[in-house]
């Protein structure tokens, strides 16, 4: 049996996301989340999903989101991210169905003051459901983790209590993802708040649980954002099965009741991926190294072929040569396609994530 059997092809929203990460978790692999700023960067996810027969999570940040509606539109009300991350979905809508493959339409980290875009998109959830009976996003994800615990869990509590009832998943995170992401910067952060505690985690799954089953918990060990060298980092993916065994222990129930989030996955080890996925993690966020990889397609195809992009006319060829095969945007643009498609079916494999369909 495969992903397939269990959920269509296309978006999934309500019970469907559940049953993925159910089959995920019962599997022992996890889904790679690629954040996407432009059709261009979706569509490549998709055909990579497609190639290696395997499910995908899209996402957009608010950053990103903003950059998908245009930089031209002014973003002081959040009004570019909301419009960008809608035109997102509707798009993923549009096109995920034509690649055969089953994808969780997530939005990424949202910080307290960032809340009127999470607004906007919920609202727009709450429009097409009207319409369709299903919320327009799979998910969405609510970072609170700078404010105090109680806070935290409160805000967490009062939003899913509206999204429950539509079907939307939500993702929260208890505990500090270091780095710096969207404007969000972490590089200073207390050591301790790197690595969440399971008591923490348990007063999550309390309070979320008596809402609904569909939300994951993104709790740190260690985890940073952003491209760092060996050894600066320091993991502790076996804290991931001390929540496990600390929830189970409370509520009698299943080896891994959490659906847990592995966040800033580039650069990690695949035993340090092995170990997260082994523990209950069911999705991992990989974006700085797909940001690279769609450059490095772009980048060597401009040097190899700089001679022929310096002018419109005129190449080593001949003086009377166009160029325009070379320098219309389907071409290049597609070269940066190919090397992040690339990349995806390195973070799927990574998390067993290949010929699941």
């Amino acid at each position: 049996m495969g992903v397939l059997d269990i959920v269509p092809a296309g978006v999934l929203t309500g019970d469907n996301v559940r049953k993925l990460f159910d089959y995920a978790k019962e599997n022992k692999f996890a889904i790679p989340a690629i954040n996407v700023t432009s059709t261009s960067t979706a569509n490549a996810a998709l055909e990579a999903a497609r190639d290696i027969k395997s499910p995908i999570i899209l996402q957009v940040s608010q950053g990103g989101a903003a950059y998908f509606a245009g930089k031209g539109l002014a973003n002081d009300k959040q009004q570019a991210s909301i419009i960008g991350a809608i035109t997102a979905a509707q798009h993923v809508r549009l096109v995920a169905k034509a690649y055969g493959v089953p994808v969780v339409m997530h939005s990424d980290h949202c910080a307290e003051k960032l809340l009127p875009w999470f607004d906007g998109m919920l609202e727009a959830d709450e429009a097409y459901y009207k319409e369709h009976q299903e919320p327009l996003f799979s998910s969405h994800m609510l970072d609170l983790s700078e404010d105090p615990k109680e806070k935290n869990i409160e805000i967490c509590a009062k939003y899913f209590k509206r999204m429950a009832p539509i079907g939307l998943w939500l993702e929260m995170e208890i505990g500090i993802t270091g780095g710096e992401e969207d404007g969000v910067d972490n590089t200073g952060a207390d050591n301790a708040s790197l690595y969440t505690q399971p008591e923490d985690v348990y007063d999550v799954y309390t309070t979320l649980s008596k809402i609904g089953p569909n939300f994951s918990i993104a709790a740190a060990f260690g985890n940073v954002h952003g491209v760092y060298k060996p050894g600066n980092v320091k993991l502790l993916p076996d804290l991931l099965g001390k929540h496990q065994k600390y929830v189970q222990e409370k509520e009698s129930g299943s080896d891994k009741p959490l659906y847990l989030v592995f966040h800033g996955g580039s650069g990690s080890s695949k035993d340090e991926i092995s170990t997260a996925v082994g523990h209950g993690v069911v999705k991992m966020n990989v974006d700085t190294d797909t940001q690279f990889a769609y450059l490095t397609g772009i980048r060597d195809f401009i040097l190899k072929k700089k001679d022929y992009l310096a002018t419109q006319v005129g190449n080593p060829e001949g003086a009377d040569k166009p160029n325009k095969k070379l320098y219309d945007p389907r071409v290049w643009v597609r070269e940066g396609e190919k090397t992040l498609s690339e990349r995806i079916k390195v973070a799927c494999q990574d998390l067993g994530n290949v010929d699941r369909l």
